[in-house]
């Protein structure tokens, strides 16, 4: 099964709402943990003050008590009901000087023992270990809940001190939630509308520049290389679409280059020998052409064949091919005109180290091209261009030199009209030879 394509649009808008979602996610823990701290403080201070309020109320529920009343716990009963009905308090337990319950906002826990650390902080109290304090605070943060510890004076028995412990809440999630909620809501909606904004703004300043790029270059591929493109957005998007254009017109070079070069040898032809001597003269660089013909070939090409013709111009090309890496610059041009005509364009100072390799390489392996009993007479018998039945020597390789070096040149046409004389002296030596033209005018 295929897999669905993902575009740069999908992209990043997936990555738009992703960010989105963790944007609005921190924000709400942010705002739900200064909420919880917020209603942690808030409720510490309303709980102070319900201990306060709690302690004086029922400090004067015992001093009504009549004198030798024996069960306070229903008097101070009363008063916790009426200040729960009131919501003073929330739940609230009285312990007695026998560490039991005597009220409580839960009646069930009356008359049931309490707990070891509430017995401890009742015994801190009845030590004096607490001393100046009106009551102690316990938060238990797991739970979100705030006990505090209230010491009263029994002034029916002085000796028999009580404890009270009320419990409340100091906030929760849920709470929180309620509280932070419309917040939320606005900054989820506002980040919301500027993701999209900006969705918008990407697709039209990076996406759209991108998909203008793709459309062109299947067009480029569909074999029209005219096609350009124009995005003006001053940035690196900018940059690439004039590097796409550059590449088209390269493109379009190279295709007249491939159309022009040779099929034989697949080297360039006339086109691109002529705009690499144009170039040369406009930068005002020294250059030697040199012009390659081989000797007798047309002999050879009618007693042997054309396939072995073929075989003597591939053996021609390839040998200038290691002369111009081995003895060449590597901005040296190789190109074949046609038949058994080459051009080689380099340098002054390198032409006799490149003609003499190309000389001694050609007449050393093109004996391999001919039988032996030619080989030994030292030419072969063939019908000459006048139609008589001639004598030809061994096919050797002639190499006419043109140069600026010595004389001002001002186009190709130049070139090739002094090529074509110096290639004259070099034809009429019928030996492997490198004629170059020294004349100053």
């Amino acid at each position: 099964m295929a897999q669905a394509k993902l575009t740069l649009q999908n992209r990043i808008t997936t990555l738009m709402v992703i960010s989105t979602i963790i944007l609005i996610s921190v924000f709400t823990l942010i705002q739900l943990n200064n909420h919880l701290s917020n209603l942690t403080l808030y409720n510490s201070y309303q709980a102070r003050l319900s201990a306060l309020l709690t302690k004086s109320s029922l400090q004067e529920t015992l001093k009504s008590i009549p004198a030798g009343e024996s069960q306070i716990g229903t008097y101070l009963q009363k008063t916790l009901d009426s200040l729960s009905e009131i919501r003073i308090i929330d739940k609230a337990i009285i312990i007695d000087e026998d560490d039991r319950v005597i009220a409580a906002t839960d009646t069930g826990l009356i008359g049931g023992e309490v707990s070891a650390k509430d017995m401890i902080i009742k015994y801190n109290f009845a030590a004096k270990k607490v001393d100046n304090k009106q009551f102690e605070l316990e938060i238990n943060k797991a739970a979100r809940l705030l006990n505090i510890f209230i010491p009263l004076d029994n002034p029916l028995n002085p000796q028999a001190g009580l404890l009270i412990k009320l419990t409340s809440s100091i906030g929760n999630i849920k709470e929180a939630l309620i509280g932070v909620y419309k917040p939320v809501i606005l900054t989820s909606t506002l980040v919301v509308l500027a993701n999209i904004i900006l969705g918008f703004i990407l697709s039209k300043i990076v996406i759209g520049p991108i998909r203008i790029l793709n459309e062109a270059t299947k067009v480029i591929a569909g074999g029209n290389l005219e096609t350009r493109v124009t995005i003006n957005t001053n940035d690196e998007l900018e940059e690439l679409a004039s590097t796409f254009n550059d590449m088209a017109g390269a493109l379009i070079k190279m295709k007249e280059r491939a159309e022009n070069a040779n099929p034989l040898t697949k080297l360039p032809g006339n086109i691109v020998i002529r705009e690499d001597v144009e170039k040369r003269l406009r930068e005002g660089k020294k250059f030697m052409v040199i012009h390659v013909d081989l000797n007798n070939f047309k002999a050879y090409n009618d007693c042997y064949g054309l396939a072995k013709g073929d075989e003597a111009i591939k053996l021609t090309a390839q040998i200038l091919k290691e002369a111009k890496e081995a003895k060449g610059n590597p901005d040296d041009l190789l190109g074949h005109e046609g038949g058994d005509d080459f051009i080689l364009i380099s340098t002054p100072v390198k032409a006799n180290d490149v003609s003499s390799y190309i000389i001694s390489q050609f007449d050393t392996r093109i004996k391999e091209f001919y039988n032996q009993d030619d080989l030994k007479r030292g030419f072969i018998i063939a019908e000459s261009r006048q139609g008589t039945i001639t004598q030809f020597p061994i096919m050797s390789i002639s190499l006419s030199g043109v140069t600026n070096e010595h004389r001002d040149i001002t186009s190709y046409t130049e070139v090739t009209n002094i090529a074509a004389e110096v290639k004259k002296k070099a034809k009429a030596a019928e030996t492997s030879i490198f004629v170059i033209d020294q004349r100053k005018v």
